[in-house]
């Protein structure tokens, strides 16, 4: 009925037991046929009806029962329903084609013939996601917050924190008026603990820097072996890289068969969610909805997803993101070879537009220093490592034992990376990049750098309920690295402001035949020194770093850091003003489709994945 000839039917048969799958979900990973058509002629074949959607209402099952049935191993296979007449009819989504004995039962109990219908797998699993849509919902906005209420940053601060800050408002501007110079002595001295530790952790960064990296040897598979592996994208008005996003994901490699891909909208992004149902989706590829419950964040989005996914492994990846092909594997294979205790492991991003703007080349600049010099030097020494906000490779289990995302944590990764060393996990490193661009302007940079400090302010806050506790989980290597790169990194951005702006007032003062005192001296030598050191420790990392098709210019660089530096103590400062009144406000970040750089899918496939299963297109058009 579907025109497979015989000896295709064999082929497809044997790299189903090559990949562990059943013989329906490598012929519809093969993209051989729709699944529209392969269970309308099913239907057709056994004499029962054909239901291609199900209205989620109609539905003789409540809303714990529906996501108890999404979150089987094997999918949804079947429901009770109403059909349109009001009759009780019995859904069936096969989840293998056992032909002989589907007909045979269907022998044996003829009168239950005209109560059967076949319908999609996915038109089932939609209707069923649609009916619990508000229990999931509840269940992202709330877990955390239920189950471990100390890590939830839905409260921003707890009470001895805000009798803190209350007592600190109050001192400051009172040891100001009744002390000036010795009250900003002590506040600069105090900002330079912050800021030379910023320093000193480039610079000991620096020294360990690899220019050259060596790509991973990827040893040869079968798909049999391999785990599911569950990608999650979250969108929010990304009409415009659907295409590119689809295209990225497609040189993913890994069998379809073992890979399933949420593609996770806002329910009411109808542009984003338009754009995506242009295309026709493969089996392995879902539109995940979420509804319009508690904050609007990326975390509560991903949270919402990861129930209604399956996968032993667990990666997210941002909509403009284009990962390298090799990845997912080169992932597998380190947490294969790895204990238990090793739960993520972070993929470097790399700017590809750095030399669109001065701000998208001081962004791969930075970008470079962290994800090749940072994160690889805390990770090789075991300390805490605050997770970038993408290309996140997690151990499922190791996820979920943790609390998963924090819907009310605008940074998300950081306090991910704080709570996995926290229940004793671990964090790595890997090779093989994530493509991202940069912001170009600062009116798109300023929301987006805006959100990261005001996300490492409530990660601080948070894990900092109890600091005998977190010192006790942490130990006190990773308890100073969590002080340095959370607290350290804003403090020093909303430091730099007050270093620069008292410098050169003292020293036009001086220059203009003011004489100042020793404080003022003193007070004017630590404030250049800190802004002369912290730019030569930021420029020498990110120069140490950055790969050398990418370096275009040392002195551009260093020209553009002081500048560079000011605007993000303007986020700095915006973030804070921002922590007080929208402390969960996700400021989007907007995307434009990349015309240049991306990865190309590589001739070492076969090697790698020791079949001759074809990788078929996400998309087809419409």
């Amino acid at each position: 009925m579907l025109g497979i000839e015989h000896g295709e039917a064999l082929a497809i048969e044997a790299r189903a037991r090559m990949s562990g799958l059943t013989f329906q979900a490598e012929l519809l990973a093969s993209g051989r046929v729709y699944e529209d058509q392969l269970f309308r002629a099913l239907a057709r074949w056994l004499g029962l009806g054909f239901e291609p959607s199900i209205k989620p209402h109609n539905l003789i099952l409540q809303e714990d029962g529906c996501l108890e049935a999404l979150q089987q191993t094997d999918g949804v296979r079947q429901a009770a329903a109403y059909d349109g007449e009001g009759n009780t009819v019995l859904l069936i989504a096969p989840h293998g084609l056992d032909l002989t004995g589907m007909r045979g039962f269907l022998e044996r109990y003829e009168r239950l013939r005209h109560r059967l219908r076949i319908i999609p797998p996915s038109a089932l699993r939609s209707a069923m996601k649609a009916r619990s849509a508000k229990a999931i919902a509840r269940i992202a906005v709330n877990s955390l917050h239920d189950r471990l209420p100390k890590f939830s940053a839905r409260t921003v601060v707890n009470a001895w924190q805000g009798a803190l800050i209350g007592a600190i408002a109050v001192a400051l501007p009172s040891s100001l008026v009744l002390w000036p110079s010795s009250t900003l002595l002590s506040l600069h001295i105090m900002l330079s603990a912050f800021f030379f530790s910023c320093i000193l952790l480039r610079f000991f960064a620096g020294l360990e820097a690899r220019r050259t990296v060596r790509e991973p040897e990827l040893s040869s598979h079968t798909p049999e072996d391999l785990p599911v592996y569950t990608v999650l994208v979250a969108l929010y008005r990304e009409a415009d890289v659907v295409p590119q996003l689809l295209m990225a994901l497609n040189r993913l490699v890994w069998p379809r068969g073992k890979l399933e891909i949420k593609l996770v909208c806002e329910a009411d992004d109808h542009e984003t969610l338009e754009a995506l149902r242009a295309h026709q989706l493969h089996p392995h590829v879902e539109i995940v909805e979420v509804p319009d419950i508690g904050p609007r964040t990326k975390p509560k989005a991903l949270s919402y997803a990861l129930p209604l996914s399956r996968g032993d492994l667990v990666v997210l990846f941002d909509a403009e993101d284009r990962p390298h092909p090799f990845q997912l594997m080169e992932a597998w294979q380190t947490f294969n070879k790895s204990d238990d205790r090793l739960a993520c492991l972070q993929a470097p991003l790399s700017i590809s537009n750095g030399s669109d703007s001065w701000i998208s080349s001081m962004f791969a600049f930075e970008y470079s220093a962290l994800f090749s010099g940072l994160l690889p030097w805390l990770a090789r020494r075991g300390y805490v490592m605050p997770l970038g906000g993408t290309s996140n490779h997690f151990r499922r289990d190791a996820l979920e034992e943790v609390g998963g995302w924090d819907p009310y944590n605008v940074t998300e990764d950081a306090d991910l990376g704080m709570r996995l060393r926290r229940f004793g996990y671990r964090s790595g490193t890997l090779t093989y990049p994530t493509l991202e661009d940069a912001p170009t302007d600062f009116k798109t940079w300023l929301p987006q750098r805006t959100r990261w400090f005001k996300g490492w302010a409530q990660t601080w806050l948070v894990h900092m309920r109890n600091p005998r506790e977190l010192y006790r989980e942490l130990g006190f290597g990773s308890f100073l690295m969590m002080q340095i790169m959370v607290s350290g990194m804003l403090v020093s951005a909303l430091a730099y402001a007050i270093f620069t702006l008292t410098a050169l007032f003292l020293a036009g003062f001086h220059l203009s035949g003011g004489e100042l005192t020793r404080q003022q001296y003193v007070l004017l030598g630590l404030d250049l020194m800190n802004v002369v050191l912290g730019h030569a420790a930021f420029i020498a990392l990110g120069w140490w770093t950055l790969p050398r098709q990418k370096r275009i210019s040392l002195a551009r660089h260093a020209i553009n850091t002081p500048r560079y530096w000011f605007i993000m103590s303007v986020a700095a400062w915006r973030a804070i003003w921002q922590l007080c009144r929208r402390p969960h406000l996700w400021e989007k970040t907007p995307h434009k489709p990349h015309k240049g750089t991306h990865f190309k899918k590589s001739s070492p496939l076969p090697m790698i994945l020791s079949s001759s299963l074809p990788m078929p297109s996400m998309s087809r058009p419409s």
